[in-house]
């Protein structure tokens, strides 16, 4: 059985951290979520988010708008968010309803105020060594590689997803570490038999417990950062967990892995945009 990595132990040293600074601040940094809609997934994210928020002792505020918000009307709200001195971090609760342009509303955010990294800006800084803000999961997955001392240099990395959010920033991030990194997705020949070359697996695939025994080399490092429910309801990763456990040298669970890391990152990045201020 493989190390597991414990990203919900990490995430609360964190913040652990995170609050003793803010202890000693003269003024609270700020986060603001937008949430549009009443998304059972979202308003549950949305939830823990405030939570960490408030534990840290960041001012937070979750602005609730209906689901027949217009786009002008949600492009309005975050300019006056990117005015207002008091909030820092700016995060716009995603998926957002099919009439309201996604892009649109990412480029809206002022880039040092994006907390979640998705800004064009931010992505392309990322691209080329100089990053600003990250996007937080492939943030939190490096810090937990960190934390436990993982070598990447040298290694050979494969990412299964090449999603904007987590597949192409943790592959630049896993470059900048001297890994040397191949993409892979639901199209790539023989996928199985490319994931098994990887020293590093990252799978970000969204299909629940697709990835097996058959897709790991033994003490491979396997970073999962599904979030499904199979057919009994039960939370469940992208990896099929005992499976691929006895094998790796180090694993991530579903849930407390990558989930609680990803928030830890985001209230990370509040505080660096606060401090970016003074």
């Amino acid at each position: 059985m493989g190390t597991i990595l414990d990203g919900a132990g990490l995430a609360k040293k964190i913040k652990g951290e995170l609050h003793e600074k803010v202890k000693k601040l003269n003024k609270k940094p700020g986060l603001v979520v937008l949430l549009l809609g009443e998304n059972p997934a979202s308003k549950v994210y949305v939830k823990h988010k405030e939570m960490d928020a408030e534990e840290i002792g960041f001012l937070s505020k979750i602005e609730r708008l209906p689901v027949t918000t217009t786009e002008e009307e949600l492009l309005d709200c975050i300019e006056r968010y990117n005015q207002n001195d008091d909030y820092h971090g700016i995060l716009v609760q995603l998926p957002l309803p099919e009439h309201i342009n996604e892009e649109k509303v990412l480029l809206a955010i002022r880039p040092e105020k994006d907390v979640d990294g998705f800004h064009p800006m931010n992505i392309g800084r990322l691209v080329s060594g100089n990053p600003l803000m990250t996007p937080c999961t492939p943030y939190g997955i490096m810090e937990l590689l960190e934390e436990y001392k993982i070598e990447l240099s040298g290694k050979t990395a494969v990412v299964i997803g090449r999603s904007n959010i987590v597949g192409k920033p943790i592959a630049t991030l896993l470059t900048a570490k001297n890994a040397t990194v191949t993409i892979a997705h639901s199209k790539t020949k023989n996928l199985a038999e490319v994931a098994k070359s990887a020293d590093i697996l990252v799978v970000a695939i969204g299909v629940a417990e697709m990835v097996d025994k058959s897709f790991v080399k033994k003490g491979a490092v396997v970073i999962d950062v599904g979030m499904n429910r199979n057919a009994e309801g039960k939370l469940v990763g992208d990896v099929k967990f005992d499976e691929v456990a006895p094998l790796a040298s180090f694993i991530t669970p579903v849930p407390r892995g990558v989930g609680p890391m990803t928030r830890a990152m985001l209230m990370k990045q509040t505080l660096e945009a606060f401090e970016r201020t003074l």
